[in-house]
């Protein structure tokens, strides 16, 4: 791999990897920039989880080879993800069918620990996979604050210190968001956790594909990713700060193990996905340099960002030029930004922009998301939501181009 893959002009190499780039709607290939919905994935881990299938389908914990062979990729993947999200081993990682499943199982084992009148503080930027399941408390007299959002789809800051207190036992909040791509103040919102002993649960979802993780260093106790989002398959991915997962009353069998990382993981996990997610991040370490696994890691997205923003950059500065289409979140002159960018179009719904994109093979999203509470607060529900398009490691120029160019004709 040459230094200049990642560019423009190199990254035909890449887009090699993913056969489904080769689609072809109406005489034009299909266009990718549905990837905050989910990525596609590169052939290297549609190997992986194919060749678990062909090689070595079997449940845990047996005394045959095939067995032994998925507890050790189980616990591989693990050590692949510890090295990926920055965390000091592969116990603290643990697996489940999505992260909204994970956050509703956290959420009533953190519950348990509750009494009435305690408080949990969410945020109106939040996808409602880190909103509904903590709402869900106040059936048992928990009380769940809002943290607002400010008209340029970013966190007020202010309000959210005014929320936590020494009653609060936990804030959820989002890394980045997936609507409108603000990056959060992690950093700001840990000191004012710090003042009372709460604890911080992180909505990563977003922010993984597109930016290095560092848990140890933002110091969450709690955090929650999804694979699919980043060049894998659907599996979602917990960390918990070593020795907070033993001290909460998770849902379980008594057969179920224990102890972390298990404890949390109901039922058979889906193996063969979870070999694919290893090759995921195995693929994202192959586009770095390093001495070891950790740098090569966050070499390769800092290298994945900087395409990322350029293409991110153009594509926002397209759309904001051209007549009655309104860009929604901040520009792309802020720190870090994800490379997400949602607008509107004067006198056109979401589904009717993102259908005629469809039509010409641009794949976009429209609607809310799951960011249904944004949405509402910042009007834009009424309109059907917003149109999204998302910046992913295959997107070329090319392609920032003609949805720019489909959008000046809609437009017009």
């Amino acid at each position: 791999m040459n230094e200049n893959a990642l560019t423009s002009t190199g990254m035909a190499s890449y887009r090699a990897d993913f056969p489904s780039l080769q689609r072809v709607l109406n005489g034009s290939p299909l266009a990718f920039f549905d990837g905050p919905a989910g990525t596609q994935m590169p052939r290297q881990v549609i190997g992986a989880i194919s060749d678990y299938y062909l090689t070595c389908n079997a449940n845990t914990h047996g005394q045959f080879v095939t067995a032994i062979e998925s507890d050790r990729m189980l616990e591989e993947t693990r050590e692949e993800l510890s090295a990926f999200l920055g965390a000091p081993g592969g116990r603290t990682i643990s697996f489940g069918a999505n992260m909204t499943t994970l956050n509703f199982s956290l959420s009533r084992a953190v519950g348990r620990s509750l009494e009435p009148g305690d408080e949990v503080v969410i945020t109106q930027l939040d996808h409602e996979a880190n909103r509904g399941p903590w709402l869900s408390l106040q059936d048992q007299g928990i009380v769940v604050r809002e943290a607002a959002v400010r008209k340029d789809a970013t966190l007020d800051y202010e309000d959210f210190e005014k929320k936590v207190n020494g009653r609060t036992k936990l804030v959820a909040m989002g890394l980045a968001s997936n609507a409108f791509g603000t990056v959060n103040d992690v950093a700001a919102i840990r000191k004012i956790t710090s003042r009372y002993g709460s604890l911080l649960m992180v909505d990563a979802v977003h922010y993984a594909p597109h930016f290095p993780i560092d848990v140890q260093r933002m110091d969450v106790d709690l955090l929650l990713c999804s694979a699919y989002k980043f060049y894998g398959p659907h599996v979602g991915i917990l960390y918990a700060r070593k020795g907070l997962l033993d001290r909460l009353e998770t849902d379980r069998l008594r057969t179920q193990s224990q102890h972390a990382p298990y404890k949390i993981e109901t039922g058979t996990l889906n193996h063969a996905a979870i070999a694919g997610v290893k090759a995921a991040v195995e693929y994202i370490e192959a586009l770095g340099k390093g001495a070891d696994r950790r740098s090569r890691i966050v070499n390769g997205m800092a290298r994945l960002g900087v395409h990322e923003r350029m293409l991110g950059t153009m594509l926002y500065r397209g759309l904001k030029s051209i007549s009655r289409v309104t860009v929604h979140g901040q520009s792309f002159d802020v720190p870090l930004r994800a490379p997400t960018v949602s607008f509107t179009v004067e006198g056109k719904t979401a589904s009717e922009v993102s259908g005629h994109l469809a039509r010409r093979g641009i794949c976009t999203w429209d609607g809310h998301f799951y960011a249904i509470r944004p949405m509402e607060v910042l009007g834009l529900l009424e309109g059907g939501g917003v149109t999204r398009a998302g910046i992913s490691l295959y997107t070329t120029v090319e392609e920032v181009t003609r949805l720019l160019n489909e959008v000046q004709m809609l437009a017009a």
